[in-house]
């Protein structure tokens, strides 16, 4: 898999990634974002799906593990940083076959977060394994 440059705000978003999981962690490392990877190995309800994000996103301890707890953490500069971040949603199919509605506000939150952090000049990528 090519990865798109990272830098490239217009491409930023949400993505599906097909190949190593290394390439991207590099990239980001390259290109001096931030890099969280998020196992949803197991994830069978939308309340581990909340303990998994929260924890391989680094979010506070206050972290109230709903969809707007959520949208605030991802579109807040403290948790960004200064240069923007990478994020790896790993085995993500199971989770997102089986609860289909849920993966969706998921990915409009992340994908809404993309576009706020874009018309910052940050990029914000998520790349869905």
């Amino acid at each position: 898999m090519k990865l798109p440059d990272l830098h490239d705000l217009e491409l930023a978003g949400v993505h599906a990634l097909r190949g190593d999981l290394r390439a991207v962690a590099t990239a980001a490392a390259a290109a001096k974002l931030r890099f969280h990877q998020v196992d949803l190995t197991g994830c069978t309800s939308k309340a581990e799906l909340m303990i998994a994000l929260g924890k391989g996103l680094q979010l506070p301890e206050h972290f109230g593990n709903n969809w707007d707890a959520l949208a605030d953490s991802v579109e807040d500069g403290d948790w960004l940083g200064r240069t923007g971040c990478v994020i790896a949603l790993v085995h993500a199919g199971g989770y997102r076959k089986a609860h289909g509605t849920d993966w969706m506000t998921l990915e409009d939150i992340l994908a809404e977060a993309a576009d706020y952090w874009r018309d910052r000049h940050k990029p914000f990528w998520v790349f869905v394994n």
